[in-house]
């Protein structure tokens, strides 16, 4: 045991076990409020968006109002995605505390199957990645976790969202056109509005500013 309290404290230099327990603890609590940010930042880019659709909707751009669907329903994914996120950084944060709690007893931290598994699945979020990959470099020094399981999350493309999606994104079409476009529950259903002229250079400036914007907030 003493052994390992020394290298313990060789590699937290000055800072001991517990007060880098709680840097961790701190950190993390900012990444949750970073998340929070981002997902209020999403949501109001999906209000903009969901102006747009129902006025190119209106206009019978069923072209542009598909795509602007996808961007939705991509976004809604995202934002499932970062709520999981925020769930299992406070589970970290929990096992930290518990980790705080056993150093008393103890002396000393103890490794973490709990923690390691967490970890790798909240690394897998690319605006926290960094962050966590640091974080668990430390704990890994620490003597908290094992290595890591390198694993990444899968982008959703195009063709993923046509075979997986499509009845989510005509559901979309559906509730934000007030049922002008898309159909509710039914998979395939045909955008049946009558074509209204449209200028392509006017709606594909504004659209793809959009889609840029989207993309952005989920970085």
């Amino acid at each position: 045991m003493a052994s390992t309290i020394d290298s313990i404290q060789r590699f937290f230099g000055k800072k001991t076990p517990e007060e880098m327990v709680k840097k961790w603890r701190q950190d993390i609590r900012g990444q949750e409020r970073a998340l929070e940010r981002q997902l209020r930042g999403i949501e109001g880019e999906e209000a903009r968006v969901k102006k747009s659709l129902k006025a190119l909707a209106k206009r019978g751009d069923k072209k542009d109002c598909t795509t602007l669907a996808k961007e939705l329903v991509r976004s809604k994914k995202h934002k499932e995605r970062i709520h999981t996120s925020k769930a299992q950084l406070n589970s970290i944060v929990m096992q930290l505390n518990h980790q705080l709690a056993t150093l008393k007893i103890a002396g000393t931290l103890q490794k973490s199957s709990e923690i390691m598994k967490l970890v790798n699945q909240v690394v897998r979020l690319p605006e926290i990645s960094q962050a966590m990959q640091e974080m668990s470099m430390e704990m890994m020094k620490a003597g908290i976790m094992d290595e890591m399981l390198q694993d990444s999350m899968d982008a959703l493309d195009d063709d993923e969202l046509e075979e997986e999606a499509e009845e989510e994104v005509n559901k979309v079409l559906f509730q934000v056109t007030d049922g002008l476009l898309g159909e509710a529950g039914q998979v395939g259903a045909p955008l049946d509005v009558p074509e209204l002229p449209t200028s392509e250079d006017e709606s594909e400036p504004e659209l793809d500013i959009m889609q840029k914007r989207l993309q952005a907030l989920k970085g």
